[in-house]
């Protein structure tokens, strides 16, 4: 089988996890890179993005080279990560030529941080849309996709696994009572700001942060791979917030922190409890800043029990097929249907024949 990805490499970016994955699996596979649609000087980037409704820079002249290397090599699918700039005309000449089009839908389109008029026009050409968020199906299905699907974030295992900080260095720099790695929005800075109020220590890694008056002196910026594991593996609990804006149940944390070996307080959501089970199995929930933060004090002298959870759900992700060749396989198995209400499981390889 070949496989064509759109997406980006380096770092976690989701495309270079599936390429590794289509690897193993012996496919053949070329990755096309999304950042170059919008390689332009900044005052063109900007004027695209807000004046010609987010539009990339160089969509047209990216959708025609996925078009063709679509028509000289020949893949069986293409997949797409996320809002891919690829039109709606490139995508419907691909499938005219008996590609099978999937999109796995990273970020949610009506979020007005991300809502772009071009893309909600190329989505319903897409032969399946795999959403990681159950949030938006009915608004995919409405929009005209045809074939809409959960399934959820996941982790690599060439990145996210466990690493505790061993040097003294380290030791000061990463070790904390509470870490949390993601953007700094609007509605997250009151759980920082209460964990500062009770003179916890606080491993805060992302971008925006800086914004904030509350968190501009305490955050770390933006974090690599490797600080990403020191920073969770560090800590004595990893807090897990899910994205409002993006009508989120899970993210990337959620199955980060548990592959890195970290007990993990998660924000109290439908497929949080599906992913992980009831309350005290694998992970503690929250769903306020003050059940938050009683919880954290609660888990920080109760090591034994710390222990346990962060062992327990290690081993609930990292033996559930949670990783992004699991999604993979996922998606380009014709008769999948994604993940249905309550399963956790993933499609077996053995079913799929790549011949």
């Amino acid at each position: 089988m070949r496989l064509l990805i759109a997406g980006n490499k380096g770092g976690t970016n989701i495309g270079g996890c599936f390429v590794r994955g289509a690897t193993e699996l012996g496919l053949e596979v070329k990755l096309l890179e999304a950042r170059s649609a919008t390689d332009a000087p900044q005052w063109l980037q900007r004027f695209n993005w807000w004046f010609r409704g987010k539009r990339p820079t160089w969509l047209h002249w990216f959708s025609q080279e996925v078009l063709k290397t679509c028509r000289e090599w020949h893949p069986d699918q293409l997949v797409a990560t996320g809002i891919a700039p690829i039109t709606g005309r490139a995508l419907r000449d691909i499938a005219a030529l008996g590609i099978r089009t999937v999109n796995y839908l990273t970020d949610d389109p009506w979020n007005l941080a991300h809502r772009a008029p071009w893309f909600l026009e190329a989505l319903p050409f897409y032969r399946r849309v795999f959403s990681l968020r159950r949030s938006n199906l009915d608004d995919l299905s409405r929009l005209g996709c045809s074939s809409v699907s959960y399934l959820p974030f996941a982790y690599e295992p060439g990145l996210h696994y466990p690493e505790r900080p061993s040097t003294q260095e380290d030791l000061q720099q990463f070790s904390s009572d509470v870490a949390f790695v993601g953007s700094g929005d609007t509605d997250r800075v009151p759980y920082m700001a209460a964990l500062l109020a009770a003179n916890l220590k606080v491993g805060l890694y992302g971008s925006f942060w800086e914004r904030f008056p509350e968190t501009r002196d305490l955050t770390h910026g933006q974090a690599d791979v490797r600080t990403l594991r020191l920073a969770i593996g560090g800590a004595k609990v990893a807090l897990c917030l899910v994205r409002r804006a993006n009508r989120d149940g899970n993210s990337m944390r959620t199955f980060e922190v548990p592959a890195i070996g970290t007990c993990m307080l998660a924000e109290d959501t439908e497929e949080h409890r599906q992913i992980f089970g009831r309350e005290g199995e694998t992970v503690v929930y929250f769903a306020t800043v003050d059940e938050m933060l009683e919880k954290v004090r609660w888990l920080l002298v109760n090591d034994g029990e710390r222990t346990r959870l962060a062992k327990a759900v290690h081993a609930l992700i990292v033996n559930g097929r949670h990783t992004y060749k699991d999604r993979l396989i996922t998606m380009l198995d014709p008769s999948s249907p994604g993940l249905r209400r309550g399963e956790t499981s993933l499609a077996e390889a053995s079913r799929l024949t790549w011949d």
